[in-house]
Parts: structure tokens; sequence; C-alpha cells
């Protein structure tokens, strides 16, 4: 189903419910009948009661209201185009909590993480991890973890590892 399939259904139920409610039907009646909420009902009948079966088909804007502008999404783009290092950070790693910092800083907006990452995606931007390996990446020492801890920590979990290196 499609969103206009959906909207299209919902004006449908509201215009159902307008007509039981103008044929006399409880709001509660007309709640069971059409499987909603009876305060969705009673929201109906203000509206049939203000601008008639016209004011019933139409439907005001839905979900909470954006708190970026329609301009700012773009400096944004433009603020984490420029790199975290511009931004002040040591390095360029963009993190949530970053760019969350940046939009509070910038925009006197304070998302949760979740909230930025909602953001992010409507702006276009997707994940994207680091392509190469650590400069200070020690082979040797990795190699040495994997052959002796890796396997005690198999074997008897991590408090059992913790005990044998311990010794």
């Amino acid at each position: 189903m499609s969103d206009t399939d959906g909207l299209n259904e919902m004006k449908r139920r509201r215009v159902i419910g307008a007509k039981l409610l103008q044929s006399g039907k409880r709001p509660a009646a007309v709640a069971r009948t059409l499987g909603v909420s009876r305060q969705a009902v009673m929201r109906w009948e203000r509206r049939l009661e203000a601008g008639g079966m016209q004011h019933i088909a139409t439907v005001g804007r839905r979900g909470r209201r954006r708190q970026l502008s329609e301009a700012q999404p773009e400096e944004l783009a433009k603020l984490l185009k420029a790199g975290a290092i511009a931004a002040g950070y040591a390095n360029e790693l963009w993190t949530l909590p970053r760019i969350g910092a940046l939009i509070e800083a910038r925009f006197g907006v304070k998302f949760t993480d979740s909230g930025v990452w909602r953001n992010l995606r409507h702006m276009g931007w997707s994940v994207q991890r680091p392509a190469g390996q650590a400069r200070q990446r020690d082979e040797q020492a990795i190699t040495t973890w994997k052959k002796r801890r890796w396997p005690a920590q198999k074997k008897y979990g991590a408090a059992g590892a913790n005990h044998c290196l311990h010794r």
C-alpha cells in the first residue's frame, strides 16, 4: 500500500464516521464501528461542526514539525563537508554525538543520536567506514593476542581468562 492509499483510506474512514455522526450515532459507537479511538471521532465531530463535510475530508499536517528549517540541512551539509577538524575536532571522524553537538552549537537544536541519524538520512547521507587500517596497528601484538589470550578467553570466559593471566 502506498502513502496515498493510506491517506485515501483515512479520508474514507473520516467521511464514513462523519456521516454516522450526522445520522445520530454517538462517538463511542462510531469509534467501535470503524475501529478507531473515541478521541479521533471526537476530533472529527468538532471538525464537522466547525466546517461541515468539506472540513472532514481535508487532512492537516501529520507528525511532528521539523526542527531544522529548509535552509539549515544545506548549511549542515557544508559544515560536514568542511570536515571535523574545521569544526574543532582532533581528527576527521564524524560521529553522531559530534554532529549532534555541531547542530546544537550552530542551530540551537538538540537531537538524540537517533534524531541526528534520521536527519542525516533525510539529507541523503549514509554511514561511511574508514578505508584503511590504523597507522599504529601492531601486527605482532595482534598475533600474540590471538594465539595466547583469545583461546584462554574462549575456554574460560572473561572471568576465567583474567584469573589465568594473574597466576
